[in-house]
């Protein structure tokens, strides 16, 4: 350990090349540490899709409208993080199915997810890694 220490102190450049894998590997595990702090359920894009089919689900996109237009899952209702608050009794007659939250990779989702789970939905779930990891499965979208 000693003679480590005594090779980054002869050059500053070790000592950057040390920072930066340091630095890089932390952000590499950061994902797998954050995991078990969001504030709701995540589910994959195969987790979902059985929900859509089998119970009904309700596919909430909080996109913005530009990217909604882009491209959303079937039947998704429109609902754009920013308005959610005041348009959360549209979505009071579903406290009683399952509600998929979609964004694009699945950061915003998680959000709302606690923010649904806070006004009484029993059954939130966010879809992990978004509408990117719902176009790398292949599953269809509509536009």
């Amino acid at each position: 350990m000693e003679q480590f220490l005594i090779f980054l102190q002869k050059n500053p450049f070790n000592l950057m090349l040390f920072g930066t894998a340091v630095i890089t590997g932390g952000m590499l595990i950061w994902p797998l540490i954050n995991r078990p702090f969001r504030q709701g359920k995540e589910i994959g894009v195969a987790e979902a899709v059985q929900l859509i089919n089998r119970r009904d689900a309700v596919v909430i996109d909080v996109r913005d409208s530009g990217e909604y237009a882009a491209g959303h899952i079937a039947n998704a209702r429109h609902i754009p993080e920013a308005q959610l608050g005041e348009r959360l009794k549209e979505l009071e007659k579903f406290k009683s199915r399952p509600i998929i939250v979609s964004c694009r990779t699945g950061n915003r989702a998680a959000g709302v997810v606690g923010a649904l789970g806070k006004s009484g939905f029993s059954e939130v779930f966010a879809l992990r890694g978004g509408i990117a990891a719902w176009q790398q499965a292949s599953m269809p979208l509509v536009k």
